[in-house]
């Protein structure tokens, strides 16, 4: 609650300075008028919302994925550790500005959105993956081992469990981080449609309202992701510390 009501503040006080302050300004429309472009056009804002989940859901899926299996090799192998945090690292190094018109003349139809969101998400997840199965009870893993369990068996029995609190942590801020590589995909182009197709031809027209209502559509549906992601979450791990579920 103290959250929405710091939201509602923030967008009373933009309708106030937009009406007086800023009124002289095109840049920045007041609140209402955003609202009002939304509700007029709700078609248009919905096909290129579509447009980019569609190429935003499997690059997400494949991303996470990869950075779980991988994540999970690493504490499984330690000696592949290393190797991995490697991997990340370059990875995550990589700018995906720079990506994109690779995987433009690489990839074809919404393959390069999907492979810059699975990038987007990677590094994070990994992360999460690693801390939250190093975050178990060393006396389970001490009666697993003295029962003649192995890695893998340490793994199945105690981490992955153990790792819950951590992972849904990663997966949630990895929700946001998959719809900004979409939409940068689409920036670079290659795409008919989507939310960054669309915020090039509304700044292109000079079209204020619609600029920031594809950018507030843009983080709902990320905020949406968010929270779908983080109440799965609390339902999945109801044992787990709250600071644990918030990745603190």
């Amino acid at each position: 609650m103290p959250s929405l009501a710091l939201i509602a503040a923030l967008i009373v006080a933009w309708e106030v300075v937009a009406l007086t302050l800023l009124s002289d300004s095109n840049a920045f429309p007041p609140p209402t008028d955003v609202v009002a472009d939304v509700a007029g056009d709700l078609s248009t804002y919905r096909n290129n919302l579509s447009a980019t989940l569609r190429a935003v859901w499997p690059g997400w899926l494949v991303g996470n994925v990869i950075a779980t299996v991988l994540g999970a090799l690493a504490i499984a192998v330690p000696r592949m550790e290393r190797a991995v945090l490697h991997l990340a690292v370059a990875i995550t190094s990589l700018p995906i500005i720079a990506l994109g018109p690779i995987f433009q003349v690489t990839l074809s139809g919404d393959a390069p959105k999907a492979a810059l969101a699975a990038l987007a998400v990677f590094f994070t997840t990994l992360v999460g993956t690693m801390v939250g199965l190093r975050a178990c009870d060393r006396s389970s893993l001490d009666v697993v081992r003295a029962l003649g369990g192995g890695s893998l068996t340490t793994l199945r029995k105690v981490r992955m469990r153990a790792a819950l609190p951590d992972y849904f942590a990663a997966l949630r801020i990895s929700a946001p981080a998959a719809i900004l590589g979409g939409i940068v995909g689409e920036f670079i182009g290659g795409s008919d449609n989507g939310l960054g197709i669309a915020l090039i031809a509304a700044r292109a027209q000079a079209d204020p309202p619609r600029v920031w209502g594809l950018a507030a559509v843009a983080t709902a549906a990320a905020g949406v992701g968010y929270l779908l992601i983080a109440l799965t979450g609390r339902l999945l791990t109801p044992w787990a510390p709250a600071a644990r579920r918030a990745g603190e």
